[in-house]
């Protein structure tokens, strides 16, 4: 219990540590608050809790034993000197294949792999558009004596003109709309398939599956529904729509750290492991014990053995009988010394029925 609420408060410390750094930043890059925009401290505090939740879970999860083990390892061994300039060539290949690409999910189904790509690339040209306007980092302004021009700041500072009815514009302030048809796209490939893949109908749940996709329609359709009104209605219904919206991002950003969403932030840590699987294969290899064939990375059979003793699973065996610990023997002759135990005991089973036997 001791253990547990020291990683909980380490996990809280972080969590308000990085809160408060972007709370900064928010304050800093608003120039004091002065582009900061009061309609919109809902969704600042929203991001703020998301951000401590998000930290908080992350911190947690790096905790554990084998997590933290995969993160040190993997960031000892993607810096290693002798290795450094092959490592940043393949993460920006994994970058442009795994995240942009995301070839891992369309070798899943090309369906699947479109729905996936549909949502994330809308999903990211959101929040690079959606958080600098709400933290005030990104403003516009008229020009003075030129109505028809807008110019845009970045942190405070001049950046760029632009024409007011220019293809720019249109392309600039209408980034949202294409984000939520982006995500709209995907979300209904989504849902075709959890309603027609009898393997995915059957293991799905309501909070990790349906919920999800639920909450990226409605911000993308009421987005949509508030451009609507200010462009072809007159603002008719703004008012209510633009809470509706806002009560749905919200909700959404508070879901963040608690739902399936959280796996946005879990999977670039993964190519850390990818890069430790890498620097096992390359270096030496462990040979078993009892059959003298290599199975696996030396590294790797020693990292699991210490993790096992950490987490207080003992596997230690006797030296005498050739090995130290139970992952020092491969998958297959665990396979067969699990089949010769069972036919020692049926063995001594035998024998004392037998004797039962003979003495009756």
């Amino acid at each position: 219990m001791a253990r547990i609420a020291s990683h909980t408060l380490k996990a809280a410390a972080w969590g308000l540590l990085f809160a408060a750094v972007l709370a900064a930043l928010i304050v800093v890059g608003s120039r004091n608050l002065n582009h900061f925009d009061a309609a919109l401290v809902g969704y600042t505090f929203a991001t703020l809790f998301a951000t401590f939740g998000i930290t908080y879970r992350y911190a947690v999860w790096l905790q554990r034993p084998p997590t933290r083990l995969y993160w040190r390892r993997g960031w000892a061994v993607f810096f290693s000197p002798r290795f450094i300039g092959t490592n940043l060539l393949e993460a920006l290949r994994r970058l442009v294949l795994m995240f942009a690409a995301n070839v891992f999910i369309f070798r899943r189904g090309r369906l699947r792999g479109l729905a996936h790509w549909l949502i994330m690339w809308g999903c990211v040209i959101a929040a690079l558009i959606t958080f600098p306007l709400v933290w005030g980092w990104i403003h516009f302004e008229t020009v003075p004596g030129h109505l028809e021009t807008y110019r845009t700041f970045i942190f405070g500072f001049a950046v760029r003109d632009f024409a007011i009815e220019s293809p720019a514009a249109f392309v600039i302030f209408h980034g949202l709309v294409w984000a939520s048809f982006l995500v709209i796209a995907g979300v209904m490939l989504a849902f075709r398939r959890r309603m027609i893949d009898h393997a995915a109908v059957s293991l799905q749940q309501f909070g990790q599956d349906i919920l999800p996709l639920v909450l990226l329609f409605a911000i993308s359709g009421t987005g949509l529904m508030l451009t609507a009104s200010y462009t072809w209605m007159k603002g008719y219904a703004y008012d209510f729509l633009a809470i509706l919206h806002a009560v749905t991002v919200i909700v959404t950003l508070l879901y963040l750290p608690f739902g399936k969403l959280f796996h946005i932030f879990q999977r670039p840590a993964q190519i850390g492991a990818s890069f430790y699987k890498d620097a096992g294969q390359r270096g030496e290899q462990a040979t078993c014990r009892r059959c003298g064939q290599p199975y696996a990375s030396a590294m790797m059979v020693r990292d699991l053995a210490s993790v096992e003793r950490e987490l207080g699973f003992t596997y230690e065996m006797d030296p005498a009988r050739g090995a130290d610990h139970y992952q020092q023997i491969c998958p297959r002759c665990r396979r067969a010394l699990f089949g010769l135990a069972q036919g020692v005991a049926w063995s001594d089973r035998l024998t004392e029925r037998l004797s039962t036997t003979k003495s009756g």
